[in-house]
């Protein structure tokens, strides 16, 4: 059976039967035009979109049906997490191909829903139509945060110390893998690519704490978070090669084809990581977030006032310019 067996009603009862209750702030749910949410006192709303499409961001030949549900939610709470905020709410918007099997459709669901529930998400409703181009879903994530525990990209100053939550270039080996071997590999790096796991709790800690001066999520890789933050604060950056935490099974795979680890690692995307940086008087504050965030946190380098973006290969040596990280468009 595929999706065009069923009427539009009856997919979204098969994604109703997936959902926890409503919650209490939740008047009015699935079910009619819009819905209706009452919003938490004293708190902003954080409001991020993200949209993963097959072929591009996603390959069904190697993909789960689930793995793409958890990545579409996942790259979204990312964002939330750069911010500081609590996830709070999604809506989905799914454009679904005819032919897409009505069991693929159910793993896409689950995968978005057990991510959803796990976080302590309501999704609150959406839009289903068909397509005659690629599966495409679409999410909106709201979370809420208090005024003062906001992060931004912008707050950067010369000075700073550059910290990345986790480790890099494990999504971009992981991806290799499958695009080499196929859906029958597993491992650290494959499961990583898979399913990212937003960095929910360090971008809280640091935001409750106001640890970090800017943030930024790494869905395209450190260099360009790196571009991002400089960019918003007007402030270069130089970052440490030798302190960049790579993953080691990535670093074996990058290496067994050919490619420099740590360039592979700067420049793959996917990693969904934290890109931060900290004022030098507030590294104490950064306790909570490394003791309670359930990551570890890496010192990679510095912001300097002279604009110039450079990765420093070895102490004592000359730095270089920091490569591209990876962009939609060129």
């Amino acid at each position: 059976m595929t999706v065009s067996t069923c009427t539009e009603r009856e997919l979204i009862s098969r994604i109703q039967q997936q959902l926890p209750p409503a919650p209490s702030w939740l008047p009015v749910g699935i079910g009619d035009d819009a819905a209706v949410v009452e919003p938490e006192r004293n708190r902003l709303e954080v409001f991020t979109v993200d949209a993963v499409v097959d072929g591009v961001h996603f390959d069904r030949r190697f993909t789960p049906p689930e793995a793409i549900g958890h990545r579409a939610l996942a790259v979204n709470l990312s964002d939330l997490a750069a911010m500081g905020a609590q996830p709070r709410l999604v809506l989905l918007s799914l454009a679904l191909p005819a032919d897409l099997p009505l069991a693929d459709f159910d793993g896409i669901v689950s995968g978005i829903t057990q991510l959803a529930t796990r976080e302590g998400i309501a999704v609150i409703g959406g839009n289903l139509t068909r397509t005659p181009g690629p599966l495409t879903i679409d999410i909106t994530a709201v979370g809420t945060v208090k005024r003062r525990h906001v992060l931004t990209r912008s707050g950067a100053r010369p000075g700073d110390l550059v910290y990345v939550s986790g480790s890099l270039g494990a999504a971009a080996a992981g991806l290799g893998w499958l695009q080499r071997d196929g859906a029958g590999v597993t491992n650290t790096c494959v499961e990583r690519y898979l399913r990212p796991m937003a960095r929910l709790k360090p971008g809280l800690l640091l935001g409750r704490n106001r640890a970090a001066s800017a943030c930024v999520d790494l869905s395209d890789g450190l260099a360009d978070g790196v571009r991002r933050i400089a960019e918003a604060s007007g402030v270069g950056i130089t970052i440490d090669a030798s302190a960049l935490p790579v993953e080691p099974e990535a670093r074996h795979w990058f290496e067994s084809m050919g490619q420099e680890a740590t360039h592979a690692a700067i420049c793959g995307g996917d990693d969904y990581e934290l890109l931060f940086t900290v004022r030098p008087r507030q590294r104490g504050r950064l306790k909570a977030a490394m003791l309670h965030g359930g990551v570890p946190l890496t010192r990679v380098g510095v912001c300097t006032a002279d604009r110039a973006l450079l990765l420093q290969a070895t102490p004592g040596t000359a730095p270089a310019p920091l490569p591209d990280g990876f962009t939609h468009f060129r």
